[in-house]
């Protein structure tokens, strides 16, 4: 089942493991059950410490990962190769007992929890997303004994995906209920849980010298680089990681030939953690004031002060705006064409977008489903020509340009498109059964108000030391008018507002 070099890197984990490890195992004669089986054995005459038991589990195929005599509630079903290679991998050492890169708060709050929750996430092997999920749900599985998690792969059991309408993936059942969909880090399960740290700890903290406001390349950067300086240094996030969590292959980060969102933004967070900088997670900013001090207000209520402010809070996917869109998000209205791809095969789905994006996601997209559609409201694409020519040659795709979306519909999930010819006036209707929207970004600044001179597309406009127009407050990354977009030049951005703020600081 195993290529050599995985099967070398393997080797190494697995001397890693701290005791035995059961794997209980429930295989029927379909092809899944056979792999997952001769997935097993596999692991089973790489390591001593690994045992295996035939056994009646609630799925089929699947296997379960106990410590011997004590099950843990972690389940696989289906084959937890591709992105999920690596949630395995983590369940093997954890179950083997060494212990989850978790902070002690967290563990405490996942311990104290109180009841019986039985999770079911719905995966695809594909999906960069999905591990965070999966691998959270596995270490509050292993934390506390009311908690169990079945990781289901969407392409082993279609039959369940159809008849539950998952359309979306992560997508994560609580005690047969929907729970959430989407990529969630443990603490956003915890805090979904009503599991969160008390906002009076974040209200009565000191001011800070630097607090930047964002956690993604541009505010791991700025942060990095004022606590190297030996100040004060805060750093408050909706979410650690940013926009790069929803980015598959990066290719063009120098000196690294290829890696993949979630890996950089795990590196981004393991370097901020070297240095003794505030990490404030799951906060999101609702408003600033220039008083003595700045003064960052969050949604939680509680108000953080410090001497000098960078906001790189990034930006976000930006919505059409057109009837249906809202209502049929997750039931056939998707954003991420790598995750929620494989949930279309052998169906209809239009993509919304003739940029690089949008070109790229209807390549991919025509190597799984029947049919795409590309819906382009100027002219002509602005892909790049290489793009062009490779979408032209697949004989799967039908280009629609200059047109504009009027209406995804559906009923209890999304059933076609409506869109106009910009030229003759005309409307028409596509039947399809998916619809991936890939317009670009739009910055996340509403919460700034007028308190920061932005572009009128939102862009805080920053000059070259990254500073802006409210003395002490500085901005990096896709959050300014930066002429382009890009994680390097973010990171880059970020380096020089943290700069332009410590020089503030040491004039001030």
């Amino acid at each position: 089942m195993l290529e050599a070099d995985i099967k070398a890197q393997l080797a190494q984990y697995l001397e890693m493991m701290e005791g035995d490890v059961l794997l209980k195992v429930s295989a029927g004669s379909d092809k899944v059950s056979r792999d997952m089986l001769a997935l097993v054995d596999e692991l089973a005459t790489m390591s001593q410490r690994i045992k295996v038991e035939h056994a009646e589990l609630p799925k089929t195929p699947s296997f379960s990962v106990n410590r011997i005599g004590e099950d843990t509630g972690i389940t696989f079903a289906g084959i937890p190769l591709g992105h999920e290679f690596t949630s395995l991998v983590l369940a093997l050492l954890q179950v083997s007992g060494r212990a989850p890169k978790v902070d002690q708060k967290v563990i405490d709050q996942i311990k104290a929890i109180k009841g019986e929750y039985h999770f079911d996430s719905y995966i695809s092997l594909t999906c960069h997303n999905c591990p965070d999920v999966v691998q959270a749900l596995n270490v509050m599985s292993l934390l506390n004994p009311g908690i169990t998690h079945t990781m289901i792969d969407g392409a082993a059991f279609k039959d369940e995906v159809e008849s539950k309408n998952i359309m979306a993936v992560p997508t994560v059942f609580l005690n047969g209920e929907t729970f959430g969909s989407g990529r969630m880090s443990l603490e956003e399960i915890l805090a979904k849980l009503g599991s969160t740290p008390d906002a009076s700890e974040l209200a009565n903290k000191d001011p800070f010298d630097v607090l930047v406001v964002g956690g993604g390349p541009a505010g791991a950067s700025a942060a990095i680089y004022a606590a190297r300086k030996g100040i004060r240094t805060g750093i408050v996030a909706e979410r650690f990681g940013g926009q790069v969590m929803d980015t598959m292959g990066i290719e063009n980060f120098i000196g690294t030939k290829y890696t993949e969102g979630p890996k950089l933004a795990a590196s981004l967070e393991e370097h901020v953690k070297d240095y003794e900088i505030d990490v404030m997670n799951l906060q999101r900013a609702k408003g600033l004031e220039k008083k003595d001090l700045i003064e960052v207000e969050l949604e939680s209520g509680a108000v953080l002060k410090s001497k000098s402010v960078i906001i790189s809070t990034g930006a976000r996917w930006r919505n059409i705006g057109v009837p249906g869109e809202a209502e049929f998000k997750n039931k056939g209205v998707a954003y991420c064409p790598h995750c929620d791809g494989p949930l279309f095969e052998g169906k209809h789905v239009a993509v919304i977008g003739g940029g690089n994006s949008g070109i790229e996601a209807a390549i991919d997209l025509a190597g799984i489903v029947k049919h795409v559609t590309v819906l382009e409201f100027l002219p002509e694409l602005k892909a790049d020509s290489v793009l062009q020519e490779r979408l032209y040659s697949l004989p799967n795709v039908t280009v629609l340009k200059n047109v504009q979306t009027k209406e995804i519909t559906g009923t209890d999930k999304v059933n076609g498109i409506t869109y106009v010819d910009r030229e003759t006036n005309e409307e028409h209707h596509v039947e399809l059964e998916g619809v991936f929207v890939q317009i670009g970004l739009v910055p996340n600044t509403d919460w700034l108000g007028d308190k920061v001179e932005r572009t009128k597309f939102g862009e805080i406009i920053v000059d070259r030391h990254g500073a802006t127009n409210l003395p002490g407050v500085f901005a990096a990354g896709d959050c300014t008018d930066s002429a382009y977009k890009q994680i390097i030049i973010s990171m880059g951005s970020g380096a020089t507002a943290s700069l332009g703020a410590f020089d503030y600081l040491i004039r001030n």
